[in-house]
């Protein structure tokens, strides 16, 4: 017998906690609203703590008769009505477009709970990480020459290339972490693989955390528009230089402290997030807008378990697979 007090149950609470954006779009023309968007992030919470991708595999573990499930109905209840499948379908295929913000919120929010940058400078770091595609690869000739893929392949996905992992068809998760003892995410967004990173920079270094005045990047974020847009905002970009190494100049070491302490924080925050979520093979989902709320909501849950285990009194960086494995 499951306990009422359940990790699941608990996460699933703490969605009411967490402060959502100011400033919604204006709703255009159709139906009206009648569930709040927190209904909808907390379903997403469900999909990534017991993974069930897809809409039909979560309403069969909701309908399920069992004493969790009974009170995780009640929580996904609003005024004394519980979504139909359409209205879940509708709603959970367009949460991902706004999951940006939320994950933005609740990064603000945890940043404030556990004061990361207590006896660390205010820094955060920014980088994408690759998440390799579901059925196969869809080569560029082909989709060139219109040749239609195998329908397990996934069309909307990308092709981008690293220098550890070479070419590589899938998406790109780009993220912004704190820069500390705690590998906290304050904001996050996933494109397809072909994205430029300095491009989504633009969007998501708004998100960051007003107290946060140094902004860590690789050389994929050496853009002068980028270097501009964060001096007018009271920040400073620091990047890598570019050319032959070694570099000569007067600033070589300072970069390079900085470029060190920007791997330390957000690639060991990607990695632990893959583990997390499994996420270091193919990813369990097909199109953007499923993709996107995987990997969003793995984000966003990460930051849920952040604040849990930071008001209980646990480790903020051991444990955090094994936690979320039990809920």
């Amino acid at each position: 017998m499951i306990r009422r007090d359940s990790l699941l149950v608990t996460l699933l609470k703490l969605v009411d906690r967490v402060p959502m954006p100011s400033s919604l779009p204006q709703r255009g023309k159709g139906r009206p609203k009648v569930y709040a968007d927190r209904l909808f992030l907390k379903a997403v919470v469900i999909m990534i703590v017991r993974p069930r991708h897809r809409v039909h595999e979560l309403l069969s573990v909701l309908n399920e008769p069992t004493a969790e499930m009974c009170i995780v109905r009640a929580l996904l209840t609003e005024a004394g009505r519980f979504p139909t499948r359409r209205t879940w379908e509708r709603r959970l295929n367009a949460l991902p477009h706004t999951l940006p913000a939320p994950i933005g919120c609740m990064g603000r929010c945890v940043v404030t709970l556990i004061d990361p940058w207590a006896t660390y400078g205010r820094a955060v770091a920014i980088d994408s990480t690759i998440l390799r595609a579901t059925g196969g690869v869809w080569h560029k000739k082909h989709r060139e020459q219109g040749v239609v893929p195998p329908t397990a392949m996934d069309t909307e996905a990308h092709w981008t290339t690293s220098g550890w992992q070479g070419w590589v068809y899938g998406w790109k998760l780009h993220l912004v972490t704190g820069v500390a003892a705690v590998w906290s995410p304050v904001a996050a967004d996933l494109t397809a693989a072909n994205q430029a990173d300095h491009e989504i920079a633009l969007r998501l270094l708004p998100e960051r955390p007003p107290e946060a005045r140094f902004v860590l990047g690789d050389t994929a974020y050496a853009d002068p528009a980028l270097h501009q847009h964060c001096a007018a905002t009271g920040r400073l970009l620091i990047t890598p230089g570019r050319g032959p190494y070694p570099h000569a100049d007067d600033g070589v070491e300072v970069r390079r402290l900085f470029h060190q302490l920007r791997s330390l924080a957000i690639e060991n925050f990607n990695e632990q997030c893959k583990g997390m979520c499994d996420g270091h093979g193919q990813v369990p989902t097909k199109g953007l807008s499923n993709t996107r709320r995987f990997a969003l909501g793995a984000i966003f849950v990460s930051q849920l378990v952040l604040g849990y285990r930071f008001e209980h009194g646990l480790d903020l960086r051991v444990g955090l697979k094994a936690f979320l494995k039990a809920a």
